[in-house]
């Protein structure tokens, strides 16, 4: 890795970067210098469409209004304060949304120490707990910008109906909602059919760019934030965008663009336990979603800790972030990063997606557009339709079935050192975890132990979240990835109120349309199927701790 004081820092607004200097000039050719003498910063800061070429135009003529949603956000303050105010004796928030209409309130809510749970899973199990969780003092946030995205549709059903089944009256029921979309969407019609409380939002700001418009707003404030100041952070550091110099979020761009196109495309984040709580999982879709596509992109993997396997590598830019430092503090939180952004979250909000945006510019990509989301999507759709493949398992091990492409060992052990020794110099493993985020969570402890086991970059994604994520570059992206998904028959499912199926074939469709995708792609593929999920997860980790021991 690069001295990460060799180059001055880079500040505004509370928010510093360090390093951008050292990554730019290790790369061929200057991408600051480029972008600067095009004059991307000021062109940018003024919402020009024509940056990212004309087949790109259109699109981003309707989406730059992140540039400044912050201002108009502050028409939002008076209406959140009385919405807060009607609705003070529902204290447990619950956030029915998927991608960028739940990962921004999570960082919110987890760094500014509120509870919020957030229901992004068409995992029976978890969907069932939720339900059961104080209903009579929850408050049900919709969020769906398009108004159709399906699992947040099956769970508005689903809370509509638990709340039915407790013996409220329709009116009462539509107390417990509150609907955020945009306008003309079909959830506005929903909504008012509801009698739910509904707020619209910026519709000239797409989903992952969305954290400071009312999808990030409104489950934050129900929560107990103070968003003002979310807002008042932001505003600050806008007025640094369009300057060559003295712009961090210039310095962040420039320098993600400069080490994707010479050869680290994967950006390892991590926090450096400094105050801002799980920023990663929601810059991981902002990149990803972003700029994998066409056949390049930057990979974002998430990394627990400094301490953590997977956050350096020839092929890697390690990036740490987290809160403001004191003054003489070395950033990084015990590892020396390539990169360090340090400051208040709502700037960081603002910086990434700036940043973002620019790097696109540099890798000649569309930041705007998710062309391969939809895939599968509409596989999902036939699957349901049609019904989910069924097939023989290649071998079954204890608590485990797995499904592996022709010539991979018969055994469990065999087939993973298969999957991972295919890796190669530039490729990276995705484990898919289709399960209950809650009671499976030890289903992540399996990124770690395969980076160790690889030494190759390793993400992990909770299914069907990952497919509103990094599933567009999964598709879209370098196509170098190996992926383990990880699937389970539920022990009890669950209806979708008002549809012809459940919630537990909603997931195996899911699971299935994603791995048509990606088998389609010709990349490698092992699906392990849980028969009884705890014990095939214990079996699962010491699998891959014996993968280790042998080495």
């Amino acid at each position: 890795m690069s001295d990460l004081f060799d180059g001055p820092a880079e500040c505004a607004a509370g928010l510093t970067v360090h390093g951008a200097d050292t990554v730019d000039a290790t790369a061929p050719a200057s991408a600051r210098a480029a972008v600067t003498a095009a004059g991307l910063p000021g062109r940018l800061a003024g919402k020009d469409p024509t940056i990212w070429g004309p087949d790109a135009e259109d699109e981003a003529r309707i989406r730059l209004g992140w540039l400044d949603t912050h201002r108009r956000s502050r028409e939002l303050l008076p209406q959140l304060a009385e919405l807060k105010a009607e609705l003070g004796d529902l204290d447990h928030v619950v956030l029915a949304g998927m991608g960028g209409s739940s990962l921004a309130p999570e960082v919110i809510c987890r760094t500014l120490g509120r509870p919020l749970t957030v229901l992004d899973t068409t995992d029976p199990g978890q969907v069932r707990a939720t339900l059961g969780d104080r209903l009579d003092r929850t408050v049900v946030v919709v969020s769906s910008k398009s108004g159709s995205t399906v699992e947040t549709d099956s769970h508005r059903r689903a809370y509509w109906q638990a709340f039915l089944d407790a013996g409220l009256s329709e009116a009462e029921a539509g107390r417990h909602f509150v609907v955020v979309t945009d306008p003309g969407s079909p959830l506005e019609a929903t909504a008012t059919e509801m009698g739910a409380f509904f707020i619209l939002a910026d519709p000239e700001v797409g989903g992952r760019y969305s954290a400071l418009t009312a999808f990030g707003l409104v489950p934050a404030a129900l929560a107990g934030v103070e968003v003002a100041e979310l807002l008042d952070q932001a505003d600050m550091l806008a007025d640094s965008l369009g300057g060559e110099r003295d712009n961090p979020a210039l310095a962040l761009g420039a320098a993600l663009g400069a080490a994707a196109t010479s050869g680290r495309d994967k950006v390892a984040l991590v926090s450096d336990g400094t105050g801002i709580e799980g920023l990663g999982d929601w810059a991981e879709q902002l990149l990803a979603e972003s700029t994998g596509k066409s056949g390049v992109g930057i990979l974002p993997v998430v990394v627990e800790s400094p301490q953590s396997p997977g956050a350096t590598g020839a092929d890697v830019l390690t990036v740490t972030y987290g809160g403001a430092l004191p003054v003489g503090a070395v950033p990084g939180g015990g590892i020396t990063p390539d990169l360090a952004v340090n400051g208040p979250l709502g700037a960081h909000f603002l910086a990434w997606e700036y940043a973002t945006a620019l790097a696109g510019a540099v890798l000649g990509v569309d930041p705007f557009d998710q062309p391969n989301v939809t895939e599968s999507k509409q596989n999902t759709s036939r699957i349901l339709a049609s019904g989910a493949p069924t097939g023989t398992p290649s071998f079954t091990e204890g608590a485990i079935e797995a499904y592996a492409p022709a010539g991979a060992p018969g055994d469990l052990a065999g087939a993973l050192r298969w999957l991972c020794d295919g890796l190669g110099d530039d490729g990276y493993l995705a484990v898919l975890a289709y399960l209950d985020r809650s009671a499976d969570a030890g289903a992540a402890d399996l990124r770690p132990l395969l980076a160790t086991v690889t030494g190759r970059p390793v993400t992990f994604g909770w299914g069907p979240r990952f497919l509103h994520s990094t599933g567009q570059y999964h598709k879209g992206g370098p196509q170098v990835g190996s992926f383990l998904q990880i699937t389970s028959t539920p022990t009890e499912d669950l209806a979708v109120p008002g549809r012809p199926y459940t919630f537990g074939q909603l997931q195996a469709a899911q699971a299935a349309g994603d791995r048509e995708a990606l088998t389609g792609r010709g990349r490698p593929l092992l699906r392990l199927h849980l028969t009884e999920r705890a014990t095939g997860l214990a079996q699962l980790r010491d699998a891959v701790r014996g993968l280790g021991a042998r080495q």
